[in-house]
């Protein structure tokens, strides 16, 4: 119920957020151009589709490979989650990341400040999921890591099936924390310094570790599977829009100069100049 309640607060103020009326479009903070970004986000697909190839040609473990499954050949950090099975925590985690991904960018266009921008904001959300994607993809296609699941005796016909070794890392958290992250960084970008950060960015990191934690109870990944997907989907989230911001124009700069002097002798050099 809290949770709901954050998640509900953060969309009130990305709402009110702003003035109440935009006369025209609102500058936007970051620069995107198609002839770059679509080659890119082609190429992150294409990636994306290639390292669910390589999950499908995965196989998964044999009656005797399960059998000689120890929970002592696990690090003692992620032991605790060996054995857990919960159907209930797996559905849980699934409304809680896939609505997630959808309705959390959604709720950037009632912003006033981002209503304007609302299209580059989502081509640049697309490249930003797709760049979390096809790191996900091309990982668990290639790392063989049996879920906690598995050191237990549930799990029914899952329990030998492909996916059964794509423990790491954890996707959902992944996915969800790249969304929220997203939405906090676009947020701030587009309102800097608004007394509604500190409940968006709340809202950001408390949703992925809720998801994260119901991954663990379903036996799906260990904690340091969420850890690693937490951490890549929130720098996703932040860094693919920081790259596309434009530049201030601070800093230093070199000038060439040539004149006279007032006594008439001629003079040239560079000047050095900064720009606040």
């Amino acid at each position: 119920m809290k949770l709901i309640s954050l998640l509900i607060l953060s969309g009130a103020l990305l709402l009110t957020s702003g003035p109440a009326a935009i006369a025209q479009q609102a500058p936007s903070p970051y620069h995107t151009r198609f002839a770059v970004d679509g080659p890119i986000a082609l190429g992150l697909g294409a990636v994306s589709v290639f390292g669910l190839y390589r999950v499908q040609q995965k196989s998964g473990l044999s009656n005797i490979e399960l059998a000689a499954l120890n929970k002592n050949d696990i690090p003692s950090y992620d032991r605790f989650a060996a054995g857990k099975y919960s159907e209930t925590a797996q559905t849980t985690s699934d409304l809680l990341c896939y609505p997630t991904l959808v309705i959390a960018p959604g709720l950037l266009a009632l912003n006033p400040a981002i209503r304007s921008r609302y299209g580059q904001v989502a081509a640049l959300y697309l490249e930003t999921m797709l760049a979390t994607d096809a790191i996900f993809t091309t990982t668990v296609g290639n790392v063989y890591r049996s879920r906690p699941y598995l050191y237990g005796t549930e799990g029914g016909n899952g329990r030998s099936g492909k996916i059964a070794t794509n423990s790491f890392f954890a996707g959902h958290t992944a996915h969800t924390a790249t969304a929220t992250f997203f939405v906090a960084k676009v947020f701030h970008d587009f309102n800097p310094g608004s007394s509604a950060e500190p409940f968006i960015w709340g809202a950001a990191a408390v949703l992925p570790a809720a998801v994260a934690y119901y991954r663990m109870e379903a036996g799906k990944h260990f904690l340091s599977d969420n850890i690693v997907g937490y951490a890549l989907g929130a720098t996703m989230g932040i860094v693919v829009p920081q790259l596309h911001k434009k530049t201030s124009g601070r800093g230093l700069s070199l000038m060439p100069m040539q004149g006279q002097n007032v006594n008439g002798f001629a003079y040239s050099g560079l000047l050095l100049t900064k720009r606040l």
